[in-house]
């Protein structure tokens, strides 16, 4: 009994661990396996990383040294120079003659109106309107139109005004119609440039070609709850008097890299990780794109004391231009006295391109201006005006200028039905755009050899709207409060601080607080001009390229590396969250609601 008993359980017993063992020992060879395929990835991602922020440090100082000339990519000639006017500013008139290896004039069709693109100063250097083909520029340039572009250089002229600045920016229309027998150029505006272009149709000589303006906060005081906070940090900072005092510390200029550190801090997540992360996960697709984005990025030009406390006072703080408050100084060259700019003298037709992904500039600021200077539609049809707006429903505030799809869907739909719009009846209309429709053709770049190019043309319609529908609830009172005691703040910053500041600072000082920057100070380190240990990195890195073994996308280590990822990418983003509520609930504490 017992010998049978064993005979019949003995094979059985071994089986089972054997292979247990067997799988085990496979299970601990692909761990090992898939951590030290991470561990090679990760060190040469690292090393190329680094790399490429080597790269972003020798871009910017080389550009620098170049004097920051403006990032277009296209060739261009100069055509005006508004420093040598009797009031300098420095802005230049360029004009575009080449895209790659065509000359401009293979595309040009001299009946389309000229198209004159003007870049915002908002801290960084010119070119976010053309810095590559699938841009605002390059449509233009494509669709037929002479294309201009209103550059300006990174040092302000000694006391050059906002109203300097407006009138540089008449004599390059009056320009560009005088070459083209009087055809008034269609004024293409981005952002603050679209701020500018309201002035140029809004003041006592007006404009008679159409205007667009891109992402243009005309009505800065409206917008949503926690969605834009950028409106509220006038009134939490106490108004105007710490632009001023900043300038006077730059001795008398505005060192734009603070406006572009402004707005990097309201995207926490964005800055301090996902950008450079997805450079680091993806570094050997990204790098090329990354620093495209960062030539641009990384250029900040100065503002003069006397502009930016302008713009400050009128747009940021004052809603100025919406209640028809801000004078011009007459030119000395002209004979009327000053004028009061008043939206209600916009009499050329005007295309409004906002969106509603667009935190800097949402449509509330884009349209709140509307139901502010025209109390209903009848009103807006008795004073002739047609109105268009278009609205993106989910791109960011850059996307609006630099985005390839945006530039080849709504800039192009624009651009194609630009001549249209002055044959619309006086009213406000929603331009709807539908999918291309091909076979329509387009004089391009076979003009020469006698024939047509066919390109698609975007189906466009335009559904009427009321201004009625235009009601952008905020607390205006509030805002009012925070002129008030921002014309306070200065007053007495001005009066008592002010000089002793604007004593104190010398070229030496300015010198240090430029390059002592931090949006300076993380890129020009990582440069082996700076940082002489960073030049190993081009051989390691150059290394790491011959070498490059990346690990799979389904490596356990990868996704636990993007697990964490989106973990800090969510940890900021609800800081973020929490933080602009702090701040819409300390400004309703000391402005309150109404």
């Amino acid at each position: 009994m017992t010998a049978t008993k064993a005979a019949s359980v003995a094979p059985v017993a071994p089986v089972a661990p054997v292979e247990q063992k067997a799988d085990t020992t496979l299970d601990i060879d692909a761990a090992w396996s898939d951590a030290w395929r991470y561990y090679v990835d990760s060190v040469q991602r690292s090393v190329l990383f680094l790399d490429v922020l080597r790269e972003r440090g020798d871009i910017m100082l080389a550009h620098e040294r170049a004097g920051q000339p403006p990032l277009l990519d296209f060739d261009h000639e100069l055509v005006l120079d508004a420093r040598t006017f009797d009031n300098p500013a420095n802005y230049a008139l360029l004009r575009i003659t080449r895209c790659g290896p065509t000359h401009a004039s293979d595309f040009e069709r001299q009946d389309l109106r000229p198209i004159l693109v003007i870049d915002p100063r908002a801290g960084h250097g010119p070119g976010i309107g053309g810095f590559k083909h699938d841009s605002e520029v390059g449509v233009a340039l494509h669709l037929g139109h002479p294309t201009y572009f209103a550059s300006f250089l990174p040092e302000p002229c000694p006391g050059q005004t906002l109203t300097d600045v407006i009138h540089a920016l008449r004599a390059f229309v009056k320009e560009i119609a005088r070459r083209h027998c009087g055809l008034a150029p269609v004024l293409y505006g981005n952002c603050q440039g679209g701020w500018a272009v309201a002035l140029l149709a809004a003041d006592c000589e007006g404009l008679d070609g159409p205007a667009v303006l891109n992402g243009s906060p005309l009505s800065y005081w409206a917008g949503a709850e926690d969605v834009n906070p950028m409106r509220l940090a006038g009134g939490l900072l106490g108004g105007e008097w710490l632009t001023h005092f900043i300038a006077d510390l730059g001795g008398g200029r505005l060192d734009g890299a603070w406006l572009v550190q402004n707005f990097e801090g309201l995207n926490p997540a964005n800055t301090w990780w996902q950008k450079n992360y997805n450079l680091y996960a993806n570094v050997d697709t990204e790098s090329e794109r990354f620093l495209e984005f960062e030539r641009w990025w990384s250029s900040y030009f100065f503002l003069s004391r006397e502009e930016i406390l302008t713009t400050v006072e009128n747009l940021f703080i004052g809603n100025r231009l919406e209640r028809g408050q801000i004078q011009l100084d007459p030119c000395v060259m002209a004979s009327q006295p000053a004028c009061i700019v008043d939206l209600k003298h916009i009499r050329n037709p005007l295309v409004i391109f906002a969106s509603s992904g667009d935190n800097i500039t949402p449509p509330h600021q884009a349209l709140a201006w509307l139901p502010a200077i025209y109390p209903n539609t009848e009103a807006l049809k008795a004073a002739g005006q047609r109105i268009v707006y278009l609205l993106n429903p989910h791109v960011g505030h850059l996307g609006i200028f630099v985005s390839a799809t945006v530039a080849q869907h709504e800039h192009r739909a624009i651009l194609e039905n630009v001549e249209g719009f002055k044959d619309l009846a006086p009213g406000l209309y929603e331009m709807k755009i539908g999918e291309p429709v091909e076979g329509h053709p387009v004089r391009g770049a076979g003009k020469r050899a006698g024939r047509d190019t066919v390109s698609a043309r975007h189906k466009v319609w335009f559904e009427d709207r009321g201004i009625e529908n235009l009601q952008y609830n905020y607390p205006r009172k509030a805002f009012e409060k925070v002129a008030a005691v921002s014309e306070w703040n200065e007053l007495v910053y001005r009066t008592w601080v002010s000089p002793w500041i604007t004593w104190s600072a010398n070229p030496v000082s300015a010198f240090m607080q430029k390059w002592g920057h931090p949006m300076r100070l993380q890129r020009y380190l990582f440069s082996p001009q700076i940082t002489p240990a960073m030049a190993s990195v081009t051989l390691a890195a150059a290394w790491a390229r011959e070498n490059r073994q990346p690990a799979a996308e389904d490596n356990p280590w990868r996704l636990r590396e993007k697990a964490a990822g989106n973990s800090i990418v969510g940890s900021l983003e609800q800081w973020r969250v929490q933080r602009d509520a702090a701040e819409e609930h300390m400004f309703t504490m000391l402005y309150g609601q109404s």
